[in-house]
């Protein structure tokens, strides 16, 4: 087991690249998202964007599918792996560009701060900065992460007498 107090900010993890097709986009977008610019390259012409271009959400959702899959990974090749809570949510989500039919998003994900948290013992709460970078170079979503993780158990103190514990 990885403990929140085994991790250490600045860590960063590679989460692996997805490639969005239009098919998929479309999917999504009926499915969840049904505006024009989602639906249909001809519509999306017609638009701001030019062409068909995945829903933010999609772009969202990919990072999620990634980190799981990351961290199963991470928990098969070594045994061990963090123990994760809750998350309280996020801030500064961004969808900086669009993201189009048969772009190659990396994903990436740093710890940038841990916090002890006094209302909860036995967890701890880890900050970190996500994004998605397309084949070109071009940081196309962003946000900022929280999620809580087990701390170390507290081993009982040994030289304390019996029943004073």
């Amino acid at each position: 087991m990885t403990w929140f107090e085994d991790l250490e900010i600045g860590a960063r993890r590679d989460l692996g690249a997805y490639t969005f097709t239009a098919e998929e986009i479309v999917r999504f977008a009926r499915a969840f998202d049904p505006q024009p610019f989602h639906l249909s390259d001809e519509a999306a012409r017609a638009t701001h964007f030019g062409a068909l271009c995945a829903s933010g959400w999609h772009t969202a959702a990919v990072w999620m599918k990634l980190m799981v899959a990351h961290m199963q990974a991470e928990q098969a090749a070594s045994g061990t792996a963090p123990r994760f809570g809750p998350s309280p949510g996020f801030t500064d989500l961004k969808w900086i560009r669009p993201v189009f039919a048969g772009d190659t998003i990396r994903y990436t994900s740093v710890l940038t701060d841990k916090k002890d948290l006094k209302s909860r013992p036995g967890w701890g709460l880890l900050v970190h900065a996500n994004e998605g970078v397309n084949q070109d170079g071009v940081t196309v979503f962003s946000f900022i992460g929280k999620v809580l993780v087990a701390k170390k158990p507290v081993a009982a103190d040994a030289d304390a007498p019996a029943g004073t514990g």
